[in-house]
């Protein structure tokens, strides 16, 4: 997209938020850069050139624009869509894996050299890891300045910083601020009330429209007890943190998601935000999605209803794997009832002061040595569950954010009781695939059967090869045609 000039000054020059984090553009003669939406009166065309990512334009000297702050811009829907190297590297380095495994280990991960790795970024983001790292940890501390009490240098530390020298200097380069000037520039803003101790109140954007009912409606409806709930008009739930662990609380307001967090260890901030980011499907181009899916004139009606459907995922792909066998041919509300019992055995215990949860999901290491007598389950479904836990345990299957999406379909189609719906919805909601498709499901076919669609599975698949790749969005406005609890905000 960067390198269509013409494209890129009329986004700038119409101020459309649609390309907000698809390209950025930078000013030649003030030596800032913005999102393509910023509110001021557009450069010249000869004074713009355009980069893919923040971090490019820092690698080539351009800082922040402090009025439309490009830096929070969400993120390239480009990663949801490709399963490629480049698209599975911005995956892990958005989960922090570079500041806490370096490049070695993000390239160790991805199966290739970290010279591979680095030429392949810079060619395609105009900057390496390191420097997408570095431009991920000056946004995570300019957060935690501006929205938290903690001192600055405990900030250079929970940030992924070495030293509070780098910190300061890069804080400086990017924002032309000091850190005690980007504090004292948030002070003089609108007051938001006395910060709560150990909670980060952020907004995380998105590209509009969103149409919360079926993402929170989703949540909601196939919550684990203990581990997620609804309460106020927010989703909240546990997370498992590489550092320690947290409780988040999401609530959908028109143009924002409120996101208020509560972590153990700050260090965390970046990898919560990123996993609640993904969970949420808050990096989706909606409008592309539905103007390919408005071309059905069968679909068209559903997305003219309510367009913006997002795909609710989740933050631990292994924890959703766990949960989708525990869905197999039950109700939602058994498979709740299921998942609340194996939590309250084996989940680890947790505070929270503010709400009704009690327990982080269990993990595969803790599940590995499940007694089988004690699941309230088929014996089938007894198998299909500790096979897969023993395999994520012992490393056999690994799922995460950075899978390649058909070598993981393969090796869960080969585990006893994983079937094809069982292997989609895990492709679909666990792994983040866009064209993760359902021809199967019990609530996909009777809304093909009402809006005059083929209904057999096979013949649903040939019809919708139109809708690729966006087969799973298709599938988010198929179950919107049932009353199921799904498609509905709470009360």
């Amino acid at each position: 997209m960067h390198t269509d000039t013409e494209r890129c000054v009329r986004a700038v020059q119409s101020k459309d938020a649609r390309f907000d984090g698809v390209f950025f553009t930078a000013v030649l003669t003030t030596g800032i850069y913005c999102r393509p939406s910023c509110p001021v009166v557009p450069p010249k065309v000869e004074n713009m050139v355009f980069h893919p990512s923040a971090a490019s334009c820092q690698r080539a000297g351009f800082r922040a624009c402090k009025r439309c702050r490009p830096d929070t811009s969400p993120g390239s829907p480009a990663w949801n869509a490709r399963a490629d190297a480049v698209a599975r590297a911005m995956r892990l380095i958005q989960d922090g894996v570079v500041d806490r495994e370096g490049v070695p280990g993000l390239a160790a991960r991805l199966g290739y050299s970290t010279r591979q790795i680095e030429r392949q970024l810079l060619a395609e983001l105009g900057a390496g890891p390191l420097a997408l790292a570095r431009a991920q940890r000056a946004q995570t501390a300019r957060l935690l300045v501006e929205t938290t009490p903690m001192p600055l240098a405990e900030v250079a530390f929970a940030a992924g910083f070495a030293s509070i020298r780098t910190f300061n200097d890069t804080v400086r380069e990017v924002f032309a601020l000091t850190p005690g000037e980007l504090r004292a520039r948030a002070a003089r803003g609108p007051a938001a009330g006395p910060p709560t101790p150990g909670v980060i109140s952020l907004r995380l954007p998105f590209r509009a429209p969103l149409a919360p009912s079926n993402l929170f409606g989703h949540l909601a409806a196939t919550a684990v007890p203990g581990v997620e709930e609804w309460r106020d008009g927010a989703y909240r739930r546990t997370l498992s943190l590489p550092y320690g662990h947290g409780i988040v609380a999401l609530t959908p307001t028109p143009d924002h998601i409120a996101c208020r967090l509560s972590l153990t260890d700050p260090r965390d901030l970046t990898v919560a935000i990123s996993r609640c980011r993904w969970m949420l499907d808050l990096d989706a181009d909606p409008v592309a999605v539905d103007d390919r899916l408005r071309a059905d004139p069968l679909l068209a009606p559903l997305v003219d209803k309510e367009p913006g459907r997002r795909v609710p995922r989740t933050v631990d792909a292994a924890e959703f794997a766990v949960r989708a066998v525990l869905g197999q041919q039950v109700s939602t509300a058994a498979a709740r009832t299921h998942a609340g019992r194996l939590v309250a055995a084996h989940g680890t215990p947790v505070d929270d002061p503010e709400g009704g949860l009690t327990h982080l999901f269990p993990g595969p290491q803790a599940l590995a040595g499940l007694d089988p007598e004690t699941l309230a389950l088929p014996r089938s479904r007894r198998t299909t569950l500790l096979t897969l836990v023993r395999a994520l345990a012992d490393g056999e299957l690994r799922l995460d954010v950075d899978s390649d999406w058909d070598e993981a379909r393969a090796r869960l189609a080969a585990l006893p009781g994983f079937g094809p719906w069982t292997t989609e919805v895990v492709a679909m909601r666990a792994l983040g695939d866009p064209d993760a498709f359902l021809p199967g499901d019990l609530g996909v076919r009777r809304a093909a059967e009402g809006l005059g669609l083929p209904a057999t599975p096979s013949a649903l698949t040939a019809r919708a090869a139109q809708w690729r790749p966006w087969r799973a969005y298709a599938v988010q406005y198929l179950w919107a045609t049932d009353s199921h609890p799904i498609n509905h905000l709470p009360a």
